[in-house]
């Protein structure tokens, strides 16, 4: 227990998150198929620093708010998922192009990732509720889901990237390309479709 944390059983709970698709990580795999790594690497950086922009306003306050006012997250549910299926509709009609480098999205792009990822909203609220100390300080609690999430992130992350990436520079101008991103799409739709139900 560190921070009044337990930092190894969210650890374990936190990789099973962060490894596993969903929609974060279908952004990731679709923007390292488009322009691969490099290219993307701002973006992923975005990424995973915008997972910090949920952690901290549930740490200082927005998770008492929420028990007391359930419809905030509910608002903050819903209207993600809409912004994660525009997404989803965004990739369905999407092409590989070689030498799109330059229109890569950059940090920036990558910070609104996981704020508005009903994911990430569920799982960093599961490890404030169910794997910290009771009565342990929300901002020591906070501190040490954030390093953990780091560390996953930056380990993970780019590895969803460079699988697009592997995975283009075998279909791109193909007739499979299409189905690929397609099939992005799709997976992206399912796996907000899975967060709601699981939530609700």
């Amino acid at each position: 227990m560190a921070g009044g944390l337990d930092i190894a059983s969210f650890a374990v709970f936190a990789a099973s998150q962060v490894g596993t698709p969903g929609p974060a990580n279908m952004v990731l795999l679709t923007a390292g198929a488009r322009y691969g790594l490099r290219a993307a690497l701002p973006f992923v950086a975005g990424v995973v620093v915008s997972k910090q922009l949920v952690i901290w306003p549930l740490g200082f306050g927005l998770l008492a708010l929420g028990a007391q006012s359930p419809v905030i997250f509910e608002v903050l549910r819903w209207g993600s998922a809409a912004y994660i299926l525009y997404l989803a509709w965004r990739i369905a009609g999407s092409r590989i192009v070689p030498g799109e480098v330059g229109s890569a999205p950059g940090f920036f792009s990558g910070l609104v990732v996981h704020p508005l990822n009903p994911k990430a909203w569920a799982m960093i609220t599961v490890g404030f509720t169910q794997f910290a100390s009771p009565g342990a300080p929300d901002w020591e609690v906070a501190a040490s889901i954030a390093g953990v999430l780091l560390i996953l992130q930056l380990v993970l992350h780019p590895i969803w990237c460079w699988g697009g990436e592997r995975i283009a520079a075998a279909i791109a101008d193909t007739p499979a390309e299409r189905w690929l991103m397609r099939g992005l799409a799709l997976l992206t739709v399912a796996s907000v479709a899975w967060v709601l139900a699981k939530g609700g």
